[in-house]
């Protein structure tokens, strides 16, 4: 088992690892819309959607993975309002490629974010 850590996505906020390899496969935290740096990105859920998928660019990239090996995604979301406008960012990091997915609307997520993702990749 491998931890995955990079300072290109923002460090973990509580007691947990940014990632974990095991074997060939790449297990994500989830991921919300912080900067590498830590600071929240305010504003609407493309914006935010966009910044996880940052996020989980480079966590993937630290792990030996990328957008194109992920096999399953999960994605909670705030509000279910949202779900056209946080697909129309989706579709811009997964064109061809589409892995599984899940998707469920939750109460509150970490710092009040409106959307939070984890994948499940294959390594190289």
């Amino acid at each position: 088992m491998k931890v995955v850590q990079t300072d290109m996505a923002p460090a973990a906020i509580g007691p947990y690892s940014q990632g974990i390899v095991v074997n060939n496969m790449f297990y994500s935290s989830g991921q919300i819309p912080l900067t590498k740096e830590g600071v929240l990105v305010e504003g609407d859920i493309a914006s935010q959607t966009r910044q996880v998928f940052k996020n989980l660019e480079a966590v993937l990239a630290a792990a030996g993975s990328s957008f194109n090996t992920v096999v399953k995604t999960t994605v909670f979301i705030k509000n279910m309002d949202d779900f056209a406008a946080l697909n129309d960012v989706y579709a811009e990091f997964f064109p061809i490629h589409k892995p599984a997915r899940s998707t469920v609307e939750v109460a509150r997520l970490p710092k009040d974010v409106l959307v939070e993702i984890e994948v499940v990749a294959l390594v190289k």
